[in-house]
């Protein structure tokens, strides 16, 4: 079967996230984690409290070592390698581990450095966003260009799946979005419990700092095309697209869509909670979509995905 690896971001993490995984692959989660970390991530993902695994430079180290080792495991059971990957925000860099574009030290290494900026960004202005439900991204973009005119703050942030649009901005510009969301054009705007205005303008200090470490990272050709969160299309030049999806709207649904277009017929979500399962449900209702979440889920996902 055609198909094609997802791979969540930040806001999948629970206090007691992957317990079966940090057993199974202590090489990957143990010693090597925690060099890199200089923390213990066993201990952070499973202990919590659930106020510290949710920081950003937490979350985000915690769901891409997880998201990587059952990858790991899954890959092994295959017959054929995926035709392409994806992953949202933070899980882009999952992706290019998967694809073997970038190797998992130097992957984990990129994600706490990208954590710590995210959450300096974020600290450094008071910014959050909200999802905009029954909205398409015109109407969330002309929204997003009459609070600027004014003077505000407000971006696409993310484009998830049809009617999945989220925005971005200062705290008093989303209050301003919630309260007038109906009068707008959409049903309703709901606040999101994020630290910041991520992959908007806000997030250029951010995107700043990363680039650094994505300068020393050496990054290697991939066996199968990872799709942009900007583009929508393969990367050609990881250090640029990861630097660039800190400040653009990521754009998950027209990556599904243009999998299913290069042929891809199955979906499986690779890591905690099924988020990406559930946006490739909504994006292309026709596709076969599945779930890895568990090491339990191997036995049954290889086999779907081997039928031919």
């Amino acid at each position: 079967m055609r198909y094609a690896v997802l791979f969540p971001g930040q806001g999948s993490q629970a206090v007691g996230m992957g317990a079966d995984v940090f057993a199974a692959r202590p090489d990957l989660l143990g010693d090597i984690a925690d060099e890199v970390l200089g923390w213990s991530l066993e201990t952070v993902c499973a202990e919590g409290p659930e106020e510290l695994l949710t920081r950003t430079d937490r979350a985000q180290p915690a769901l891409y070592a997880i998201a990587y080792a059952l990858w790991a495991e899954l890959r092994d059971r295959l017959a054929e390698p995926p035709r392409a990957a994806a992953g949202h925000s933070l899980g882009e860099y999952t992706a290019l581990a998967s694809s073997g574009a970038l190797a998992f030290d130097e992957g984990l290494r990129l994600v706490a450095a990208r954590g710590r900026a995210m959450a300096a960004a974020a600290a450094a202005t008071r910014s959050t966003m909200a999802a905009l439900i029954g909205a398409d991204e015109e109407t969330a973009g002309a929204i997003a260009a009459i609070r600027r005119a004014e003077g505000g703050s407000l971006w696409v942030a993310n484009l998830n799946a049809p009617g999945q649009v989220v925005l971005a901005g200062g705290e008093d510009d989303i209050a301003w979005l919630t309260d007038n969301a109906r009068d707008l054009g959409a049903r309703r705007a709901i606040p999101l419990k994020v630290a910041g205005a991520f992959h908007s303008p806000m997030m250029a200090p951010a995107a700043d700092a990363l680039r650094a470490s994505l300068a020393s990272t050496r990054f290697g050709e991939g066996s199968f095309p990872v799709f942009s969160n900007v583009t929508a299309a393969p990367i050609e030049d990881p250090a640029e697209a990861l630097s660039t999806q800190l400040v653009s709207p990521v754009r998950f649904a027209e990556s599904l869509l243009a999998m299913a277009r290069s042929g891809v017929e199955a979906f499986v979500h690779v890591g905690p909670g099924d988020v990406t399962a559930g946006m490739a449900r909504r994006t292309i209702p026709d596709a076969v979509v599945v779930a890895l979440s568990s090491l339990d889920d191997v036995g049954g996902v290889a086999e779907a995905l081997n039928v031919q």
